[in-house]
């Protein structure tokens, strides 16, 4: 295959909406990202982090010299839970504003460097709050700067323009997302050598969090081809190269080619939307914030696919191939596809059921309840390719159990 002809040592620039290194090695372009803000000006910046992974992985050694380097000030807000919270927003847009932070950088995955676009926004905003944001009590109109360094290889938030935060304030549990047109990244960092570090399960997570974004994006009501062709070559490479870096997490060429397939499914959902899977999932993870993102999607995935199946066949079958093989793409299939992806779900170690995980019957209502009324999540149902009925949902997570 092609891949073996890719010098995956040599960074590369991928040209969109926002411009990304990719590469082994590609965390020493932050060096050229600081000399360029510091000559626009960017002088201070907030940075915003998990607790402790963005020095294990090696990104801070870099992050700190090339900021010391170029003089610019910043602060560090390190206290990012997966799942993160619009209160920690909060804090770390306080000490954004408090420094007068020109810029955010986020280190890590999904959860810290969408919290340094929810924090570029909420900077400019201090008549507000977080929850505010996510309630859609305002629509914001600019953000500051956001330079994510991504670690993970699942989200593809460092090539998009979404975000995601959990609003469990005054009882609430809602886990909602916006996306903004200027909430690109103006730059992002894809190194594999800093997810040499990830555990298996977050391996796994992680990737099926990419699976799940194509599998959604190219059967939206509002999918594309572009989307289409995007969600094959994820599948493809993470159905290749998953199984590579489980058995080996330091397999560089493994990580590589998973953070690609994880980027690509950025641009495939900014391109094609989502809907059933990441609408279903909010709720678990807002009710359960220690839940894997990943780890949620994979429990409902089986369901989703039987019951889209025959309203996308041609397309799921041909998505699908690399994990399912001999897929006709026939409506009949349904059955046949769903408990294909279920096996190949246990072959790479996810066997969880939402039961396991400590959901019951007791809480489908709640649940149901979550998916029709938590801020966003009606977008995603709007681009469901069968009509997104309380029935439907109910079914879904009862199929989970």
């Amino acid at each position: 295959m092609w891949e073996k002809t890719m010098p995956i040592n040599e960074v590369r620039e991928l040209r969109g909406k926002t411009n990304i290194f990719l590469g082994v090695g590609a965390i020493e372009k932050i060096f050229d990202i600081a000399k360029e803000i510091k000559e626009k000006g960017i002088d201070k910046v907030a940075i915003v982090t998990g607790k402790s992974s963005y020095v294990k992985c090696g990104a801070w050694h870099y992050i700190e010299k090339a900021l010391k380097e170029n003089h610019i000030e910043f602060v560090l807000y390190n206290k990012v839970t997966p799942n993160p919270l619009s209160t920690q927003v909060d804090g770390a847009t306080k000490m954004a504003r408090e420094l007068g932070a020109k810029a955010v950088i986020g280190i890590g995955g999904g959860s810290p460097i969408d919290t340094a676009k929810s924090v570029a926004i909420m900077t400019l905003y201090p008549e507000y709050t977080t929850a505010d944001l996510y309630e859609y009590n305002f629509i914001p109109t600019k953000s500051l700067p956001v330079i994510a360094i991504n670690t993970t290889h699942g989200t593809g938030t460092e090539a998009d323009r979404f975000a995601v935060v959990s609003v469990l304030e005054d009882g609430k549990e809602y886990k909602p997302a916006i996306a903004y047109d200027f909430s690109y990244p103006m730059y992002s960092i894809d190194d594999p050598k800093l997810m040499v570090s990830l555990p298996k399960s977050q391996t796994a997570y992680t990737s099926i969090d990419a699976i799940n974004h194509v599998v959604e994006a190219c059967t939206t009501a509002v999918t594309t081809p572009y989307a289409v062709m995007l969600a094959k070559e994820t599948v493809r490479l993470m159905a290749k190269y998953l199984p590579n870096a489980l058995e080996n997490g330091e397999d560089l060429e493994a990580r590589y080619y998973l953070t690609y397939a994880s980027t690509i499914a950025g641009i495939c959902f900014d391109n094609g939307m989502l809907h059933l899977t990441h609408a279903l999932e909010h709720p678990l993870s807002a009710i359960k914030p220690d839940l894997a993102h990943g780890l949620g999607l994979a429990m409902l995935l089986p369901a989703v696919v039987r019951n889209i199946y025959s309203a996308r066949p041609e397309v799921l079958a041909d998505v699908l191939s690399p994990i399912v093989p001999e897929l006709k793409g026939t409506k009949e299939e349904a059955e046949k596809a769903a408990n294909g992806v279920r096996e190949w779900l246990e072959k790479v170690g996810v066997k969880e059921t939402l039961t396991d995980l400590g959901f019951k019957e007791e809480h489908i209502e709640k649940l149901v309840e979550l998916v029709f009324t938590t801020p966003s999540l009606d977008l995603l149902l709007g681009c469901s390719p069968i009509p997104p009925t309380k029935e439907l949902v109910e079914k879904v997570y009862r199929e989970s159990l």
